[in-house]
């Protein structure tokens, strides 16, 4: 058994694209207000190394305004078909330009053009709107590839703490934790 969080993470996220239905890399992305105003809402990991984990959205959201102002969020992704869940806390800060360039770049034509066509979190009027605003992006860039958004990143947690749940029966849960040291991870366990 590995003491190496990132190649358990690793590990267990290979088992959940083989046996999770949708959106393996679903997570939930927490996050709080300067005020500590609590906000959490599902968020797809597009990306994980050693320096961390990474999404990326548009950076006028509501997201991005509480990442950019506290710096910390909280991760959370929950494999139900594995009966697993791993909770991962820690600073945030932006991707390069050129790591965004380059994920931008895989991204769907469509979903392209949405990013530039979306005033995420901000309040709209009708469904028409955004759709015209959309078929003026596809006018737009008709004919040439599309750059990435200005106001459109990613951001990557860099892990302080991670735990690994594995559910048991009876409710005699397996807890795993490791903190980040100096002189790398301490791991521990956890009563369930």
């Amino acid at each position: 058994m590995t003491n190496d969080p990132h190649a358990i993470f690793t590990a267990w996220a290979a088992e959940a694209r083989a046996s999770e239905i949708n959106d393996s890399n679903a997570m939930a992305l927490a996050t709080t207000t300067p005020d500590h105003q609590p906000s959490v809402r599902m968020v797809l990991l597009k990306g994980h190394d050693e320096r961390g984990f990474v999404w990326y959205t548009n950076l006028e959201s509501r997201k991005a305004d509480e990442l950019l102002a506290t710096e910390k969020a909280a991760l959370l992704f929950h494999w139900k078909s594995l009966r697993r869940q791993v909770r991962i806390e820690g600073p945030v800060s932006r991707v390069s330009d050129e790591e965004g360039d380059a994920y931008f770049a895989t991204r769907s034509r469509d979903s392209q053009l949405g990013a530039w066509a979306s005033d995420q979190s901000r309040p709209l009027d009708s469904r028409e709107t955004f759709e015209a605003r959309y078929e003026e992006m596809r006018a737009r860039f008709e004919g040439g590839d599309v750059p990435r958004p200005p106001h459109w990143s990613g951001f990557r947690l860099d892990p302080q703490r991670i735990e690994f749940w594995e559910d048991r029966e009876h409710r005699l849960h397996h807890r795993r934790v490791f903190t980040r040291t100096a002189y790398g991870w301490d791991e521990g366990l956890l009563y369930p």
